[in-house]
Formats: C-alpha cells, structure tokens, sequence
C-alpha cells in the first residue's frame, strides 16, 4: 500500500485506488482521526455496492469504536441516505464510495452532525495531516480507553418515508418511468422510495454489481444514458431517471428521450420550491444555465451566485437560509434535507411536477430551458494559468464584456458568457459556454477552444 495522502485526499473527500494507494489498515487510522478531529462520540456509516467497500467501512468503525466512539453502521445506502442518517440521528457520518469512478476506485465522504461538511477548510485537512503524523511515527495507543460498540440499523424504510414526506404526490397521475441505476445504489433505493406511488416502473441494471458491467455510472457523459435514452422510446415511457454510482445525483431524459438539462430541473425544483416558501433565496454555481437566476426572480425568489462544488453551495446555504440550491452537474440541495445534496428528491419533484399537469415531459422543462449551452468541455494544458492569462487578454479590454474570477474565468455580454475554470487534480481546463442561440454558442465555443488548445 502506498499512502500518498497529497493525491489520495482532495478537496471534498478522500479517494483513490484500492489497495494500491489505500487499504483498509489506512481507513481504519482514517476512522480515528475522523473522531479525533470532529470529537464525535458517536457516529454512523454507510457503503455502496463496490467489492471493497464493506471492508473499508468496517476498518474505519473500528479505528473510531477503539477511541471510544459508538459506531451506528447503516450497510448497503446510497450518499444521500447516509446524509440522512447524519441528519436524522444528528451524528457525524461517513459514506464509503467512489461515486461515478471506475470499479478499482473507493473512497470516503465525511460529514459532521446533521450532513454539514467536511471539507478541506472544515477539518479535511487536519484529518490528513492527523493520519500522515501517524504514518510517521504510529498511531497513539488506545488501550487505556474503553472501547465503543458497533450495532447495525436499517435506515432504508424511514428515509424513503422522511423523502415522499416533502414532496406531495398524493394527486399524479399514473406514468411510467425507465429509471437506469447503472448497477449502482439507485437499484437498492429506488424499489422502496417509488413503492406505492401511481408509477409503471420499468427498472434497468438495477442488480448491485461495483464492476459495473453494463456502463459507467456517470450519467454526465452522454454514452451512459444512451441504452436509457433507447429504452425510453421502446417503451413509450413518460420520462427516464438515471442514477450516478452512489446514487446522489439524478438525470432525467424526456418522452422523445432526450436529456433535459441539470439547469432546467434546477429552475423546475426552484418554482416549485418558492411556491412552498416564498420570496426564498436559491443558491446557483456560476455554470448554470442563465435560465436558473431568471425563473427564480419571475417566482419572487432571490438568486445568489456562487463557486462550484458542494461544499461552497452547502456553506452558502446554511449562511443565507436558502430552501435550494442546484449545480450544472444535477447535484440538487434541500434546506428540509440539512442542506445536503439528493438526487431522489430531485426525481420526487420531477415526478410530481410532470403527474400534476396533462402535458408531456419535453413541453413542460421548455419553460426552464431558454438556451443553448455548450455542456463541460475539457482540455488538456501545459500551462493552466499561461492560457487563462491569454483567455482574459484576448477579452479583457472589450467594451462589450463583463470578466469576474470568482471561480476561474468568466466572461459575460448580453448574448453569451463563458467559463474556464483549472481542475484541481488535472492538467486540464474545463470550458462552459451559454448563448441565446446555437450560432453563436458555437462561435464563442470554438474561439475559446482556439486559445486553449494554442
């Protein structure tokens, strides 16, 4: 095992290949480092269905049960059912997946008491430095202290009850639904929470396999709804849902099988959650669609602009109060779920919203979706900040443009923007046009793509 912790912990969670950059004797320093930095006194933890994923959960209950701590393991959950858990039981909590990632992948997301995160600025970091000093010099010894317990508890039944809670489903009409899981969680949890409602379920792969031996559990990349997309049209269906690996992001595809964009089901939920709680705030990242912040004003709410990832929507969330907040890669959070991220309730409203009127799918998302967007382009770079500098030079100095770097670069006018923002972890930029029309999206596309790949 080799535990490089620069690589193997990343902004928002660990994750890396098993066992080749981590195993289960370094989870289980990760489980006491967890307790040791947020000074739980009890905790609870999930896995999803990769191979090593009861392995490592089990290593990191026992790193936290021998410095003291009760440990409530949950089994077999999807990411946003743990947030459940964490919220529910007002524990911290730790989920063990690698969400869309290849099958040689695993890694942990960990949150504090009621799903707040842990991010690198909220405690990731001092957990890594606090296992890399005990790489160094070995892990203090527990044995003067008394030793917690491990119990197990089925969650199951009672999140899908907390979710079709918040979201009235009483008066839909039947539909029917293909809902691809990808052979991920969303086989596990969508029989319980879909139970009972006025759906003709249609289910694909929904066989618990982390090889994934159908396709990746990625549904971003457009090769991995395509069966769904086919499978929606054979059946005559009124829509398609399909789940990432760990099941906390949704996609939707409409009756034509077409894919209905992440910013359109973000506007859709917005409306419909502003209904609920007017004159509401609703948190966007800044890749959405211009669409989002317009429907939010139009139903009395206020939009607030922020970063992407989870952990600047989730803090600015809790700071302004928000009731939503979504993120162009369908990521979708709830203040009535602790203001965590959850896919299923994002379908819950999808369904409720389509049930509740006569029209098909594709002419009722056509109100939330006004532009014509480029999706995430990646580039390959030598230098991420010499191309950024000739992005902001060849734009910069026109009258017509408004520049911000509130999250890498962006560049508005009143007819298109675009964004380029670094990765993290890649020598890569990743591109995000809009445009009022497919002409000049594609013109703005391919002259920034010009300068990038120079």
């Amino acid at each position: 095992m080799t535990a490089d912790l620069s690589q193997l912990v990343k902004a928002y969670d660990v994750r890396g290949v098993v066992p080749d950059q981590w195993d289960e004797p370094l989870a289980e320093l990760f489980g006491a480092a967890f307790v040791q930095v947020t000074g739980a006194t009890a905790i609870v933890t999930g896995h999803d269905m990769r191979p090593s994923s009861p392995g490592l959960s089990r290593a990191f209950a026992r790193g936290a049960a021998a410095r003291g701590v009760d440990v409530t393991e949950i089994g077999l959950c999807s990411t946003d059912q743990l947030y459940y858990a964490s919220g529910a039981f007002d524990l911290p909590g730790a989920m063990f997946t690698a969400s869309h990632n290849p099958a040689q992948y695993n890694g942990i997301k960990m949150c504090r008491a009621g799903a707040s995160p842990v991010g690198q600025d909220t405690g990731l970091s001092e957990i890594r430095q606090l296992v890399e000093s005990w790489l160094d010099s070995g892990a203090p010894d527990p044995s003067d202290v008394t030793p917690g317990t491990i119990t197990q508890r089925d969650t199951l039944e009672d999140y899908a009850a907390y979710l079709r809670g918040l979201v009235d489903l009483t008066s839909i009409r039947p539909l029917k639904v293909v809902v691809d899981a990808g052979n991920g969680m969303g086989g596990h949890t969508v029989p319980t929470v879909f139970d009972g409602l006025p759906l003709d379920l249609v289910p694909m792969y929904f066989e618990l396999d982390g090889t994934f031996p159908n396709h990746e559990a990625n549904p971003l990349d457009p090769a991995n709804i395509v069966d769904l997309q086919k499978r929606v049209r054979e059946e005559g269906a009124d829509l398609g849902i399909a789940f990432d690996g760990d099941a906390d992001r949704c996609f939707v595809v409409d009756e034509q099988g077409d894919p209905v964009s992440p910013s359109a089901i973000t506007a859709l939920v917005a409306a419909r959650e502003l209904a609920k709680h007017p004159g509401g705030t609703v948190i966007h990242n800044l890749i959405t669609s211009w669409s989002v912040p317009e429907v939010v004003r139009e139903h009395g709410g206020v939009p607030v602009r922020t970063r992407v990832g989870h952990s600047f929507i989730k803090a600015e969330m809790a700071r302004s109060g928000a009731i939503f907040g979504g993120e162009h890669s369908a990521h979708y959070y709830f203040r009535d779920f602790w203001n965590a991220d959850t896919g299923m309730l994002a379908a819950l409203h999808v369904l409720a919203a389509l049930g509740g009127q006569d029209t098909p799918l594709s002419p009722l998302v056509a109100e939330y979706d006004r532009y014509t967007g480029s999706g995430e382009i990646n580039s390959t770079v030598d230098d991420q900040q010499a191309r950024l500098a000739a992005i902001r030079a060849a734009y910069g100095s026109r009258e017509d443009v408004t520049l911000d770097e509130l999250d890498g670069l962006t560049i508005t006018t009143d007819d298109w923007w675009f964004n380029v923002r670094p990765s993290n972890t890649e020598p890569l930029l990743r591109l995000n046009a809009e445009a009022r029309d497919e002409a000049t999206m594609a013109k703005v596309r391919d002259e920034v793509l010009e300068i990038i790949r120079a």
